[in-house]
């Protein structure tokens, strides 16, 4: 076994690492650029080496200064995480070549398996199900409209060296097969410093459904039962659960049957992932095989027991696996939701800058049986750079059912704390708690489908807002008895005994409250609804449990004027308690209109202008193209709203732009 490993990643997936190594007695190493020298990753390794500036290019992708690394510190083998060098065959070749240990598959295997062209021709040849499209590379946009008319809209246009989400559009007519082939092409090259492109078909009403496959190096090979990844934004996974609701258990046997003739094909050893598109009659195709670690592992760890770093490590350092095909079982349900910072109310485009606030729920067993884990590589005070993805932190639940697993993440997600930033949170709660997927009705398509005018937030119907009502009138009952008690000790061993006619403000929408204290319990009547309430909230504290009859549910609490801005399953809304005569005054006051911007164009996110398609002069139309923002390696199109002529742009192709900052103005 290795004595010290160094970890060629950063973030959560290093800090991952990390712990795996930790507890198998092994000292490791972390490697840092500029704008991680503060980072978690960096404070828990035995070691760190700094190897360059902030840029992956210039740091993280720099096969020699991890070589370096590794003979500065002595560190006799390296675990990619999953991005960066993880799938570069070259890499893997060079650290062999230097007498340093790749904790992954062979060199052959990752080059086999990277190309998604070559990948598809092996997978014909070991007999498992491919999609029908072109085996070879697009030369240009007329080129793929050509093979995407043959092939028969819809087509999927991908970069052959792509992941993650990078490099991929799906075309449904010609004009987008040629702009799909042009932003594929440039996110490709951004990104992987590959430009190839291919097309396949695309299938309608699918789910992206992967097997994960270990393997060693002396011809033993089994899979681990499969994850269900069809909760999908731009191709980029949101929420993962093994197994998956849909698959019945000969598909999951024929599946992972599959994934493992795959696996021996290239003579894999290391964990690995098979991805697979299922129709909606559980007819599978192949997708890609990734040759790494996948973001989605902690869900299969949790129903399997198996810790997948560790037989990593075991592998590379030449051990055979520890159980066969038949010693796996799967237990329970377990559910993964990806916490970016992105801001889901602005086309969930990325967020930095620091973390203010970061409280994540405690992890561990729960009173009810289920077990929450939280994969991370931040911490509160830190900061969220532009240079790198925007993951803040994996949120695990399991449970033995579905249901329970649901459960406990909607739970956990109410009581997760970010602030500072922008982030998903509200959008995992949301998605988590809709009907089609807690009945898993699940496609690649679900929050096109569900989401079609991008995430406005959760519009809560009649009961949930009457909830609302109830807990800000017990939280002001709670702050008006604390005042109360400061002005007058004696009022402290009382306790909170008054009754009181309040109104609650939620809008421009008023509710009657009565609330009273009664043996230890707030009896809070709205309209002719009675809750009784029972807390141990204090002002100040920014979570507030309550427990309802016998359900428990966490607000998060913030204090406006006049009452509270509280959070709940995805809702977000700011509820005044009002004595009667105010709350009459209150709705004659006029609503403060927001300044009007419509003959601008506004940076949506901090990032780079890479393109302006337009002039100063230049007369525009609805829907034209008017520059390209990159932020996170992703290129973000803005288009014109409506027609007009552009009157002045201040910016030029290369600048870096805060939120909101002018890219150009329109004549009025």
């Amino acid at each position: 076994m290795f004595n010290k490993i160094l970890v060629a990643n950063r973030g959560e997936i290093a800090c991952r690492v990390f712990k795996t190594a930790k507890r198998m007695g092994i000292a490791t190493v972390a490697v840092y650029s500029d704008a991680d020298r503060s980072a978690l990753h960096v404070e828990m390794a035995d070691e760190a080496v700094h190897i360059g500036a902030a840029p992956a290019s210039e740091s993280y992708l720099v096969a020699d200064r991890i070589v370096d690394a590794c003979k500065q510190t002595g560190a006799e083998a390296v675990h990619p995480g999953y991005g960066f060098l993880s799938e570069r065959a070259e890499f893997a070749a060079r650290l062999a070549a230097e007498g340093i240990v790749f904790i992954g598959p062979p060199p052959g295997a990752i080059e086999a398996m990277g190309d998604k062209i070559t990948s598809k021709k092996i997978a014909a040849e070991a007999v498992v199900s491919t999609v029908p499209g072109h085996m070879g590379l697009i030369d240009d946009p007329a080129h793929a409209v050509r093979i995407a008319s043959e092939i028969g809209y819809p087509v999927m246009i991908k970069a052959s060296a792509g992941g993650g989400g990078k490099g991929m559009r799906i075309a449904w007519n010609d004009e987008e097969a040629q702009e799909g082939f042009e932003r594929a092409k440039s996110e490709a090259a951004s990104s992987f410093g590959d430009d190839r492109i291919f097309i396949e078909k695309f299938v309608t009403e699918p789910r992206h459904i992967e097997i994960q496959v270990l393997a060693d190096g002396h011809g033993n090979c089994i899979y681990l039962g499969e994850r269900e990844c069809s909760i999908q934004r731009r191709n980029q996974k949101v929420i993962e659960e093994a197994p998956s609701p849909f698959l019945d258990a000969s598909t999951r046997q024929a599946m992972g049957e599959q994934a493992v003739a795959l696996a021996r094909a290239v003579d894999y050893a290391s964990a690995g992932t098979v991805e697979f598109i299922v129709d909606k009659d559980r007819n599978f195709y192949f997708l890609e095989m990734n040759t790494r670690l996948q973001v989605e592992h902690p869900v299969t760890e949790l129903i399997t027991g198996v810790d997948l770093v560790e037989q990593m490590i075991q592998v590379a350092a030449g051990e055979t696996l520890s159980m066969a095909q038949e010693d796996v079982r799967l237990d329970g349900w377990a559910m993964e939701g990806r916490l970016y910072a992105e801001d889901p109310y602005r086309d969930f485009l990325p967020s930095i800058g620091r973390l203010t606030r970061y409280r994540p729920p405690l992890e561990g067993g729960n009173a009810d049986g289920t077990l929450l884990r939280n994969d991370t590589g931040v911490f509160e005070g830190g900061e969220i750079s532009m240079f790198y993805d925007p993951m803040i932190a994996k949120l695990c639940s399991w449970g033995r059912d579905r249901d329970e697993a649901i459960s406990a993440m909607s739970d956990a997600l109410d009581a997760f704390e970010v602030e500072g930033i922008g982030h998903n949170l509200p959008f995992l709660s949301a998605v988590i708690d809709h009907p089609r997927f807690k009945a898993g009705r699940l496609t690649t398509a679900f929050i096109a489908e569900e989401y079609p005018d991008g995430f406005q937030g959760v519009e809560p119907g009649s009961d949930l807002l009457t909830h609302f009502a109830a807990v800000a009138a017990v939280l002001d009952a709670i702050e008006r008895n604390r005042k109360r008690s400061i002005a007058d000790p004696r009022f402290a061993e009382q306790g909170p005994v008054d009754t009181a006619d309040r109104t609650v403000r939620v809008g421009r929408e008023n509710r009657p409250v009565r609330i009273r204290a009664e043996d230890g319990l707030f009896i809070a009547r709205v309209g002719e609804v009675e809750f009784l309430i029972e807390t141990d909230w204090s002002p100040g504290e920014r979570l507030a449990v309550m427990r309802m009859a016998s359900n428990l549910a966490v607000f998060k609490v913030d204090p406006v004027a006049g009452g509270f801005r509280l959070r709940h399953r995805g809702a977000d809304l700011v509820v005044q308690v009002l004595g009667n005569r105010v709350a009459e005054l209150a709705a004659l006051m006029p609503e403060k209109l927001p300044p009007d911007t419509s003959a601008m164009l506004l940076c949506p996110m901090p990032g780079l202008v890479v393109k302006l398609h337009v002039d100063e002069g230049d007369a525009i139309v609805e829907g034209q193209p008017l520059a390209i923002v990159e932020a996170m390696k992703m290129e973000n199109v803005l288009r014109a709203q409506k027609g007009g002529v552009v009157a002045r742009i201040p910016v030029r192709e290369g600048d870096s732009l805060a939120v909101d900052e002018v890219i150009m103005e329109f004549e009025a």
